[in-house]
């Protein structure tokens, strides 16, 4: 079981940085990490993959869970991977039209500070 995870916030953003196996072990302390952040009001989640090296179905349905959450909460999750492997399983899975994927933790607080600058949506 190889996994970290860190959380650091940014303005009314919070970045959860995983990194290590996301897997049917680690998977259930990922999801309560990120259950934390929610049940606190910290919607608007940066979730960075950066760091990991393994995703499997148990790992992509906790994000999936979690991204339904916040998005009932009226918040927003995007992700930040530039693993290829990781990448991969979000595009064969077809979730890598779910979710927002971004290259760079500095593109997806961009991309989230530009979106949350813009007339809401559904407000």
């Amino acid at each position: 079981m190889d996994l970290s995870i860190t959380r650091a916030d940014h303005g009314s953003q919070t970045v959860v940085h995983l990194g290590g196996e996301i897997d049917v072990y680690t998977a259930p302390l990922v999801r309560e990490k990120l259950d934390e952040q929610i049940q606190g009001g910290r919607t608007r989640l940066v979730v960075d993959l950066t760091d990991v090296t393994f995703l499997d179905s148990t790992g992509l349905g906790v994000l999936v869970g979690r991204l339904k959450l916040t998005r009932t909460r009226g918040g927003t999750m995007r992700l930040v991977g530039a693993d290829d492997r990781v990448l991969k399983v979000f595009a064969i899975t077809g979730l890598d039209k779910v979710f927002e994927i971004h290259p760079t933790l500095d593109a997806a607080l961009a991309a989230s500070e530009s979106a949350a600058a813009a007339p809401g949506e559904g407000s």
